[in-house]
């Protein structure tokens, strides 16, 4: 870090001290929608005082851990992650970037769920090239729509993903339409869960002055739980950018992560930590990063 104050730390620190105010405003708005809407039977039902909520019990603890670990579980959940990005261009600054992911489960029929899950960025980063300068915003939102089987030893999904350009930041996106097909398989047993989640999108409309958009995103992941409701994880979040340069089209972080499901004032929910290096990187990207996490979960009343 560096002793001066940049216009990127002021913007840095300021979107940093608005998290908590983001919590809770997100909250409020996303809370009541997801609880009348037409979610899949979950497991538990949300704590009825007006209190703060106790730690779930054992074994409704366990059935929410495994929930929180599939990333299309018949559960609404309101993911909120924090990352602090380091080694961003030659001066080696820091990008923040908070990603908000509603996870909402539609029950089809009988067999088949239909999971939708939104990320929605919201960047603070350093210039990437000389000349540049710090740039705050929203980042392309991506929407996706997986078909889930109720029932299997296997989980599996697909369906579409839907990148929306969502701001005209030249370095926060591509100011692209893009859309292409989504895929997730995983397995759970004796407290493991393993498995990985991909995507592939290509632009067909936008700004025409732009970069055409192919990209892929593949997160293999392998998570245990223990009966104190304690997970470990490690898992990557790599993309490759098949229109960049050869040096530039891989992006693959190494991430180990733990959690502990608790609660978060009326409601369980799940909180995180952990880090990860990059083991490949574009010019002027990330060489490793810091993340914290909060996963706020909203099971369906009986």
């Amino acid at each position: 870090m560096i002793d001066s104050i940049t216009p990127h730390e002021r913007s840095t620190s300021g979107m940093a001290g608005a998290v908590a105010m983001l919590l809770a405003a997100a909250l409020g708005t996303l809370a009541p929608a997801m609880a009348n809407a037409q979610v899949a039977t979950s497991a538990a039902p949300a704590p009825a005082s007006t209190g703060a909520a106790a730690p779930p019990q054992e074994g409704e603890g366990a059935a929410l851990a495994k929930k929180v670990n599939n990333p299309i579980s018949d559960l609404v959940s309101v993911p909120f992650q924090m990352n602090w990005e380091n080694g961003i261009n030659p001066q080696h600054q820091t990008r923040f970037i908070l990603n908000i992911q509603p996870v909402v489960p539609f029950s089809l029929t009988e067999n088949w769920n239909m999971i939708a899950r939104v990320i929605t960025p919201i960047v603070s980063q350093p210039p990437l090239f000389a000349g540049g300068t710090p740039t705050s915003g929203v980042g392309d939102v991506l929407a996706s729509f997986f078909f889930s089987p109720t029932k299997g030893d296997i989980t599996w999904g697909v369906g579409p993903a839907i990148s929306v350009p969502s701001t005209a930041q030249p370095t926060l996106g591509t100011e692209k339409w893009s859309a292409g097909p989504t895929v997730v398989v995983l397995k759970q047993q004796s407290g493991w869960t393993y498995g990985a989640l991909g995507y592939q999108v290509w632009s067909f409309a936008g700004n025409a002055n732009r970069p055409d958009v192919s990209q892929m995103f593949l997160q293999p992941f392998l998570l245990y739980t223990t009966k104190s409701l304690w997970t470990i994880g490690v898992q990557s979040e790599s993309t490759a950018n098949w229109k960049a340069s050869a040096g530039d089209t891989w992006n693959v972080p190494v991430n180990v992560l733990l959690s502990k499901l608790s609660s978060f004032g009326v409601f369980p929910a799940s909180y995180q930590f952990g880090g990860g290096y990059f083991v490949a990187k574009p010019q002027n990207g990330a060489t490793w990063k810091i993340r914290a996490g909060l996963t706020i979960l909203l099971p369906k009343k009986k």
